[in-house]
């Protein structure tokens, strides 16, 4: 498909947000048993006063319909489980998604195993996800306490990878967890989680360029 790159920013694989997603093997967990993806293409609208989540737009390839990026979302209870990508409501078609690198590797090596049953399990997925999308809200609710919100995302990512990358990882290869690792990598992950929750807000909450047209006025 092809977009006005005038009224569009394009993201793709080429852009630091979806290439971050590809090249962290700490997303495998999100990927993999979270089912938290992230399309292939996302349009974000260049111009306009809204923060960037309402700016940004998830097109279906198939019938071409452009979704809020809102439709999947944690106030939806959409943002997990699309483990095998985001389902279109509109031409129940599936929009594909961007793999994690470490992910691909895991199911390529794995593939013996649950290749067998990939057909039901995407069957049994489908079947489950009209019902998902009965009550879609894409009005954002004001939040009274936007501190609060974005200190208790970052504390929650900096949990998640702190166990991930000192705890699960090192058991997967069967490496020693040591009591240094776990000492250093309490406060590195808590500190990086806070900075992560920080930067997530400003950049959620970033608005577009002013509208041409109306400077024009």
């Amino acid at each position: 498909m092809k977009y006005d790159k005038e009224k569009y920013k394009i993201w793709n694989y080429k852009s630091p947000v979806i290439l971050h997603w590809i090249i962290n093997p700490g997303l495998v967990i999100n990927e993999l048993i979270l089912g938290q993806t992230i399309p292939k293409v996302m349009l974000i609208e260049r111009e306009g006063k809204k923060p960037f989540y309402q700016r940004s737009l998830i097109p279906c390839p198939h019938c071409g319909t452009m979704h809020n990026g809102l439709k999947w979302s944690s106030q939806n209870k959409t943002a997990f489980k699309n483990w095998f990508g985001y389902y279109c409501d509109n031409c129940k078609e599936i929009i594909p998604v961007q793999r994690n690198l470490t992910s691909l590797i895991i199911l390529i090596l794995t593939f013996p195993i649950w290749g067998w049953f990939r057909k039901t399990l995407k069957q049994n997925w489908l079947a489950k996800q009209p019902d998902r999308y009965k009550n879609i809200n894409l009005e954002i609710p004001e939040k009274k306490n936007s501190t609060k919100n974005w200190l208790k995302s970052g504390l929650f990512f900096g949990l998640f990878m702190y166990v991930s990358m000192i705890i699960i990882f090192p058991l997967i290869k069967g490496e020693e967890i040591t009591q240094r690792n776990l000492l250093i990598g309490l406060p590195f992950w808590l500190i990086g989680g806070l900075g992560w929750g920080y930067m997530m807000k400003r950049w959620m909450n970033k608005k577009g360029k002013e509208n041409k047209a109306h400077n024009n006025v």
